[in-house]
């Protein structure tokens, strides 16, 4: 259990934000996996201001922060988070469309802005149709389907660093690649983004939305708690093995389980919570696969999902699970 926030704390968050203010609340239910202890506090800003003026008071406190989106491929501690969280969310979603420019607050839906975009005649991101969660997270993971990524389509972001100083950091300098950017691993927020887009038929844009969310109903474990993929694509092992579901899947690991979690017996890369799940059930999973699919590849997939540790460090799951579970591969044979 989280221990109770300093008074004081309580008081300055207060006074930097209009928006919500909580303390010792339960990760597992914000969690997309429904796993988590609890958080010491949780902020959520309603301006890119309040949002800077919440990292301004935290860099001058011991408490870590971090900053969260809607938790998709996120993984939070079972025994809680010792800091404040600051959820850019429903209360920074607005976007306005101009021409083929798109302006909009890091907390906007993504399943809401890409079908926006399609009825208002733009492509270029009806790839990322159906993936969960915020407009900032997916442009910090540089997030989408089809082996594609939103990057491409970013022309800015503000960001606040972790001393509360807001930036225009522009698309040459946020160092895309393949699942990742320049924005990972620091204490900085996303805020606002804007996205120049190429015009589109809007019906025809439609179709292709509803085609995508339909072949992603049919695959995806959607009834169940999960966090989306939890394992990357690499591009060499795609050429040779597959998808990481595939290699799972011919590893035979399909449908295994630890305590609540289960390796999902509809798509083997998503790892789901049948109930009760602990974050130790999800890491073992993750390196039972790790070492699995490397004894019987060659290849060593990483992890898409990141843990947050109760002292705040956030890194991805399969490091995390390697420290935990360093002999796991000797004792499963």
């Amino acid at each position: 259990m989280v221990e109770a926030v300093a008074v004081d704390l309580a008081s300055t968050l207060r006074e930097a934000v209009t928006g919500s203010v909580r303390f010792n609340e339960p990760l597992d239910t914000l969690s997309r996996w429904r796993i988590g202890g609890r958080a010491a506090a949780i902020v959520e800003p309603s301006s890119a201001t309040e949002a800077a003026a919440v990292l301004r008071v935290m860099a001058e406190r011991p408490e870590p922060i971090v900053v969260i989106g809607e938790t998709s491929n996120m993984l939070f501690d079972s025994r809680g988070f010792d800091g404040v969280l600051m959820r850019v969310g429903p209360r920074m979603s607005e976007w306005s469309i101009e021409g083929r420019r798109v302006h909009a607050e890091a907390g906007a839906s993504i399943p809401e802005l890409v079908r926006a975009t399609a009825e208002a005649g733009l492509s270029g991101i009806i790839h990322a149709a159906g993936v969960p969660g915020t407009l900032g997270g997916l442009v910090l993971m540089n997030g989408g389907t089809q082996r594609k990524g939103i990057g491409e389509q970013v022309v800015r972001t503000l960001i606040a660093n972790e001393r509360g100083e807001l930036h225009a950091v522009r698309h040459d300098d946020l160092g895309f690649a393949y699942r990742t950017s320049n924005l990972q691993g620091q204490t900085a927020a996303i805020l606002e983004v804007e996205l120049e887009l190429v015009p589109g038929e809007p019906a025809a844009l439609i179709v292709d939305i509803d085609a995508i969310l339909a072949e992603r109903a049919a695959k995806f474990p959607f009834d169940l708690p999960n966090c989306g993929s939890t394992f990357l694509s690499n591009p060499a092992m795609y050429s040779i093995v597959g998808a990481p579901g595939r290699a799972i899947e011919e590893a035979g690991l399909k449908s295994v389980r630890r305590g609540g979690a289960q390796i999902s017996e509809k798509h083997a890369n998503f790892i789901v919570n049948l109930g009760g799940a602990t974050d130790n059930d999800v890491l073992w999973l993750i390196a039972l696969v790790r070492t699995t699919v490397q004894a019987r590849t060659g290849f060593t997939m990483d992890c898409e999902v990141r843990h947050l540790s109760p002292d705040g460090r956030m890194r991805p799951a399969h490091e995390v699970a390697d420290e935990r579970w360093p002999d796991l591969r000797s004792s499963e044979g």
